[in-house]
């Protein structure tokens, strides 16, 4: 069975002294699935340290395509390495949206990562009007097959892919877990056509409006691997939450603090 992973995407929000307390209450915490707390650049270096005792890791939330060097404003794997940084999200809605990386950029940023041993969270997903339109899995077949072809098979095996329904990010609603099995399914088969041994040991996870009230019944699913959670993961106590329900559903014992 794949361990469930579990990853807080904190976004543009946090301070030195809410992360602080959040911390507290997750790392007096057990949880027994692997978690990662992708937060904000400015606080990586005070997650990893909080989260040292545990086996929970800090994350990033994007990264640079490129080696370091004249791109102002930009972060390199390298200096998410030296942050003590282990999983890093990339291509999430937002970034595609808003910022306009395209799949290939996306795919860039995947390579970037595995290249330097840092593991992606690979973000695809549809609109509302691509669902509509019964495009979801031609949408996410091309948001993957760069992937597949800037990654090799063991790397790939080593990643995580995120299915966020763009029409479910921040919105409340929340595909059914029928909805995200069959996606998940869906995902895992395309990897298989790329590597069975990839497909097997690479972990997909939902993301979009997960919250505690729903997170048991989506990660009860076969290929539902865990979660990315937005804005449930500003509570200690919704993250800690949903981190449970992956324990329940793995079958895991809950102790996450180093002994």
């Amino acid at each position: 069975m794949r361990a469930k992973l579990v990853a807080a995407n904190w976004k543009m929000n946090g301070s030195f002294a809410s992360n602080r307390e959040w911390l507290r209450q997750f790392a007096s915490a057990r949880v027994g699935s692997e978690v990662t707390v992708c937060a904000p650049y400015v606080y990586l270096t005070q997650v990893a340290e909080a989260l040292r005792a545990t086996r929970a890791s800090a994350g990033a939330q994007n990264l640079s395509a490129e080696a370091p060097g004249a791109f102002t404003g930009e972060i390199a794997a390298e200096m998410l390495l030296e942050c003590q940084v282990q999983w890093v999200i990339v291509g999430h809605s937002e970034r595609r949206s808003g910022y306009g990386e395209s799949n290939g950029m996306v795919a860039a940023k995947a390579a970037r990562a595995v290249a330097h041993g840092l593991k992606p969270i690979i973000c695809v997903g549809e609109t509302l009007h691509e669902r509509d339109q019964g495009r979801t899995l031609n949408v996410i077949a091309a948001q993957l097959a760069p992937v597949f072809d800037a990654c090799a098979a063991d790397e790939l095996a080593a990643c995580a892919i995120a299915y966020e329904p763009v029409w479910a990010i921040g919105t409340g609603q929340t595909a059914t877990p029928g909805q995200a099995q069959e996606v998940h399914a869906a995902i895992r088969s395309l990897l298989s056509r790329h590597d069975p041994g990839a497909a097997a040991q690479a972990r997909i996870i939902y993301g979009g409006s997960l919250k505690p009230s729903n997170a048991a019944e989506l990660f009860a699913q076969p290929d539902v691997d865990g979660g990315l959670v937005g804005g449930a993961s500003l509570s200690a106590a919704d993250f800690l939450s949903i981190c449970q329900s992956a324990d329940r559903a793995a079958g895991t014992s809950g102790h996450q603090r180093l002994e």
